[in-house]
């Protein structure tokens, strides 16, 4: 039975993640990165591509835990069992890495005497193969081609293989603990030194609530943000700085459909509103890594930019299917790679070029060969502007002049002139930049706005709209208060609209994008609708909508990237930065506290 995906939770160990179910199921984890090959692969097949569950012996598959939540500030996850015979819990986490990676999970009784099963099932290549296990020394390893891992338990239980699984039962009664300890490690090396996963557990909630007692943050939204703030952490990998856009792959747009993309890389498009997010709630080392990481990645001839990389700055992402897993709900193809690697999207150096200049004005210092790789991609956007690209939705069909696009090369120039203006003595033709911004806010005003209906439209001479031009005064294109300003917005909430929160852009007839089927509500659309209606004066229009969208947080504060109003459940990969990153720069603007606003 698929369980929503609103029913997962996220643990890490800033390197890579899992996702727990509310049946105490774990149904993905990538080791020994976000970007590896699944072990656990059952969210996007079933329970014999891999899954690790904790629960009450006779718990049904999919019978679900009583209540569970993280543990203060942390990522440290309790999940709650009540049965007849009496009641227990059980926390999941991932230590942050010494050597090798591990996965937690301590059963605790609370009251009563409870029979408790572990079942796991672990399948390498996404679940593609099933490995050769033995005990070792009252362990159990398990060995197939690149991979190992090793099971242990502390203290020891009784476990014995069945079915091409591993499966352990005791009884625990109250303060007694169990815990049981997955390591992975590659099978040519020798086995990683055990760690103690009581002094683990004490240490991981300790780095927890010292890393969110540094947010700055302290308006009326700060639960939520700081849930938010840890999310973004934990999808960084600690040694690059990178920030991936979702945990996952292919979980699915649209229930049963084909837009199922891998979202396990770090997207330019995400590297102003990260940083914005990063830089006003105090977290400067944070946002110094990403910085560097971004610096690295587009590092390098212009032309070659992408909008996107992998988290280590990997260029090459190629995309290929996995036959073998059926999808969520049957939603296929089960993606790895993304080829929208390979497409032109101009919004990506303007991107860059904000970020910068955000960090820039924001006390990060600046270097000066960072700023000839601003020059070098100035160069090159100044001759290629005029082109029709994939824009930022990442369209896979035809090439168009899209409104966004132009925009942000507005925008690129825009900094530029305003960092010569601010240091006159840095290398650069400041009259050059303002010639190239003047150029283009003028194109775009004159064929990306439709005059008869009062809104910028989502490419030139479109009918249709995009919710990307919602910041348009985010970005300083046009003031909040200019009539084409207020049109769009209106015209976006109007025609995008989906029960109070935002597509993307239409889908219907012969869509943009050139896919079939259809999409939910846009998080981080909706999040920038709320933001525009406060820049336009609408105060409490903006408040209600940032609190419709608090509540279509999961049970414990996470967002997919989009969500189905009418089905009340969220879409796509989970959980997603892009809409975390809106919600935290949401209450910034609400707060009066955002840096780009």
């Amino acid at each position: 039975m698929t369980q929503p995906i609103e029913d997962y939770a996220l643990i890490g160990d800033l390197m890579t993640s899992a996702l727990v179910g509310r049946d105490g199921s774990i149904d993905w984890l990538c080791l020994p990165r976000f970007d590896s090959a699944a072990c656990f692969a059952s969210l996007l097949g079933d329970k014999e591509n891999g899954h690790w569950r904790i629960a009450p012996v006779g718990s049904p598959d999919g019978g679900r835990c009583t209540s569970r939540a993280y543990v203060d500030d942390t990522l440290v996850l309790e999940s709650h069992w009540e049965t007849e015979d009496g009641a227990f819990k059980v926390i999941d986490f991932m230590p942050q890495r010494d050597e090798a990676p591990d996965v937690v999970r301590v059963v605790e009784g609370i009251s009563g005497q409870v029979a408790v099963r572990s079942t796991l099932r672990l399948r390498f290549d996404y679940g593609h193969v099933v490995p050769w296990v033995r005990r070792s020394d009252g362990d159990r390893v398990a060995v197939a081609g690149p991979d190992s891992a090793w099971l242990r338990s502390v203290p020891s239980v009784r476990t014995w293989g069945v079915g091409n699984s591993t499966r352990s039962e005791f009884t625990v009664g109250p303060g007694e603990r169990v815990a049981f300890i997955l390591t992975w490690h590659p099978s040519h090396e020798p086995r990683p030194e055990p760690c103690d996963p009581f002094e683990a557990l004490e240490q991981s909630l300790a780095d927890w609530r010292e890393w969110s007692g540094r947010c700055r943050y302290d308006g009326p939204y700060r639960e939520a943000v700081i849930r938010s703030l840890i999310t973004l952490k934990a999808l960084t990998y600690a040694p690059t700085g990178g920030i991936c856009a979702a945990a996952t792959t292919s979980l699915p747009e649209e229930i049963g459909g084909v837009r199922n993309w891998d979202y396990r890389y770090c997207w330019l498009r995400d590297s102003t509103l990260t940083l914005d997010a990063l830089l006003a709630t105090g977290y400067l080392e944070e946002a110094r890594a990403w910085r560097r990481w971004l610096l690295r990645a587009v590092a390098g001839d212009p032309a070659d930019l992408q909008i996107m990389y992998g988290i280590a700055g990997e260029r090459r992402i190629p995309e290929t299917d996995l036959p073998w897993l059926r999808g969520y709900a049957g939603s296929a193809p089960v993606r790895i790679g993304n080829a929208a690697v390979d497409q032109l999207q101009l919004d990506v150096y303007g991107e860059v070029l904000d970020s910068l200049f955000l960090a820039r004005t924001n006390g990060l210092p600046t270097e000066l060969h960072s700023w000839r790789i601003q020059l070098a991609l100035l160069d090159f956007l100044e001759r290629n502007w005029h082109r029709p690209d994939e824009g930022l939705w990442e369209v896979r069909g035809p090439r168009r002049h899209f409104t966004h696009s132009k925009v942000m090369a507005w925008v690129a120039a825009d900094r530029a002139v305003r960092t010569l203006e601010r240091d006159p003595s840095m290398p650069g033709e400041v009259e050059r930049w303002r010639t190239m911004r003047d150029a283009v806010h003028r194109e775009v005003c004159e064929n990306a706005y439709d005059r008869e209906r009062g809104t910028f439209t989502q490419y030139y001479g479109s009918r249709e709209l995009d919710a990307a031009t919602l910041l348009i005064p985010r970005v300083g294109f046009l003031p909040p208060d200019d009539p084409r300003v207020i049109g769009t917005v209106d015209a976006v909430r109007a025609e995008l609209g989906s029960s109070g929160l935002v597509r993307r852009y239409s889908t219907e007839g012969a869509s943009v994008d050139g896919l079939p089927g259809d999409e939910g509500a846009f998080l981080a659309c909706s999040f920038w609708l709320a933001d525009a209606l406060h820049l336009t004066g609408r105060e409490k229009e903006a408040r209600d909508l940032f609190e419709k969208l608090l509540a279509v947080r999961s049970d414990v504060g996470l967002l997919a990237e989009e969500y189905d109003p009418v089905a009340g459940r969220q879409l796509g990969n989970f959980p997603q930065a892009f809409s975390h990153i809106g919600l935290v720069n949401t209450a910034l603007v609400l707060s009066g506290e955002s840096l780009s606003a």
